[in-house]
């Protein structure tokens, strides 16, 4: 092999290789749209990062790219599959069947990862991975079978480097590289394409069920909002935290379509002495009530954003545990843990005494006047005030099993997150922003207060080391929504940084200490630095 013959394959076998992931992930795509989108490689080898990314970097990538977690976690598996693809293409051009054969080892770790998820139920989910790589495999050996074609003999060597156009200059076939790689490419596209499509089209029958809905007018209806309980301060956060604005913090990277019309939710397990199955159509028919609840993400540093309000109307839970026989442990019942199941396989355990100790905890089905969107938990969502998500807003939840917290460990605790959490008292300060420069006399300072099942009695404003200033508070909703605050303050110029702290109804005043969100949710003052021009 000659000097020049060798720069040129060195670049073309890295295509082969790159050609051979495309057409792995490709045909992956496709036959996952015959077996379901949760079994992709991608999709399961993303899941299961996620099942065992420590819960440290879990938050670190929830605070630096908030809701796009899941996209930029799936862009990374793409840029590293790409790169051991051009290796792999590289080894090949050498050792012709040890690459092909390394394209194999990722289908195998592909199906794993696909049959090892807590939402799979049959061995199909491998066949994605297992067949993508079979034809990423015998791709990559027939490029590299062109690109390593000897020559007939010298006299051909020697007329084809004469001509210029022949199929066999430098010693490789170019003309069947440059035809199999083409065809490649094009049928790895259009069965990438194929399957995408399909792939999205299985949820047409979901979407179709959801359109359909039609609330029912609640037995217990909302009190309308106190007019007093929205400020008009620019800046701050709406009372009512609109769906599409509406924080998302779950590890589905593959949004859950589910038909109304086939869901079905049981509610089975220790002390239930009347298993129910329960049907969208047999909680329509409930008695619904609807209760303005705001909802907090245990990730949420202070500060964050991870916390909003909505609407919320659902069949009281306590009413249905009840009709099943289920008492709480305070009389005398067995089970002391209620553990929802979602439909992409994840567990969240809630206890049993906070949702029947008269709460208004509810599986919700519809969100500020409209069915569930996909995104927050159609058909069917648990909402219980007064406690962090992740122990209480199991989302496309399809199954409610009654345990103890001695017998089994949900999702999150498996992970070093506390068994029972409690929203802490927290506030924050929306307006006016870190590094704003507010012109000097009358700034307006304000932001939201929560401590859901407990109600906000108090909110204080320091600026700089100054004393505490109370602000004012709008009118409450209910003691299980946030409650919004402002204070007028006469800025003078220069550096400042401005401090809040609420105090809810118990007397209980929020914590100067700051911890982080692990195990049962960050604490601490909220501050923000501005300059006054």
């Amino acid at each position: 092999m000659n000097i020049k013959s060798r720069g040129i394959r060195l670049p073309l076998a890295a295509l082969s290789g790159l050609l051979a992931g495309f057409a792995a992930l490709a045909v992956a795509e496709l036959v996952s749209a015959a077996v379901r989108p949760e079994s992709g490689p991608v999709i399961a080898v993303g899941g299961a990062a996620i099942d065992r990314t420590p819960p440290a970097l879990k938050d670190w990538a929830i605070r630096h790219f908030g809701t796009n977690d899941k996209l930029v976690l799936q862009l990374g598996i793409l840029a590293v599959l790409a790169l051991l693809a051009l290796i792999l293409g590289l080894v090949a051009l050498r050792f012709r069947r040890a690459g092909a054969g390394g394209v194999l080892v990722f289908g195998v770790v592909g199906a794993l990862a696909a049959t090892s998820r807590p939402d799979s139920t049959s061995l199909a989910d491998a066949l994605p991975s297992v067949i993508g790589s079979l034809v990423g495999a015998g791709l990559l050996y027939v490029l590299i079978g062109r690109l390593t074609a000897p020559v007939h003999d010298a006299a051909d060597a020697a007329a084809a480097e004469g001509e210029g156009d022949s199929a066999l200059t430098g010693g490789w076939d170019r003309r069947g590289f440059v035809v199999a790689a083409g065809a490649a490419a094009v049928a790895s596209a259009g069965a990438g394409l194929l399957g995408r499509s399909l792939n999205e089209s299985r949820g047409q029958g979901a979407v179709a069920s959801r359109g359909e809905v039609v609330l029912p007018r609640p037995v217990s209806a909302a009190r309308p909002i106190p007019s007093g309980a929205a400020l008009h301060t620019p800046g701050i956060s709406p009372f009512v935290t609109p769906n599409g604005d509406f924080y998302r913090v779950d590890t589905a990277l593959v949004i859950p379509k589910i038909d109304a019309t086939s869901w079905r939710m049981r509610i089975h397990g220790k002390g239930v002495a009347r298993p129910l199955t329960l049907t969208f159509q047999d909680l329509l028919k409930r008695e619904l009530i609807e209760r303005d609840i705001t909802l907090t993400c245990v990730s949420n540093e202070v500060g964050g954003p991870y916390v909003g309000n909505a609407r919320w109307i659902g069949v009281p839970l306590a009413d249905l545990l009840k009709e099943a026989g289920v008492r709480p442990p305070s009389r005398g019942g067995p089970a002391d843990q209620l553990v929802a199941r979602s439909q992409d396989g994840m567990t969240i355990g809630t206890p049993v005494e906070d949702v029947m100790d008269g709460r208004d905890a509810i599986l919700a089905v519809g969100m500020n006047g409209e069915p569930l969107p996909f995104v927050h938990g159609f058909p069917v969502r648990m909402v219980v005030p007064g406690l962090y998500g992740y122990v209480s807003a199991c989302k496309w939840i399809q199954d409610l099993e009654l345990t103890t917290f001695a017998d089994y460990d949900s999702y999150w605790v498996k992970r070093s997150w506390s068994q029972k959490a409690p929203i802490k008292t927290e506030s924050r300060i929306d307006t006016p922003k870190p590094f704003a420069r507010p012109k000097a006399g009358t700034v307006m300072i304000a932001g939201v207060a929560w401590a859901q099942h407990r109600g906000i009695d108090r909110v204080e404003v320091r600026v700089d080391d100054g004393p505490w200033m109370q602000a004012d508070l709008a009118a409450e909703d209910t003691s299980d929504t946030w409650r919004q605050w402002s204070l007028p303050w006469k800025a003078t110029p220069g550096g400042h940084t401005l401090t809040v702290r609420a105090t809810d109804r118990t007397g209980q005043t929020q914590t100067e200490q700051r911890t982080p969100t692990i195990p049962d949710g960050a604490s601490g003052w909220h501050s923000v630095v501005i300059t006054v021009d």
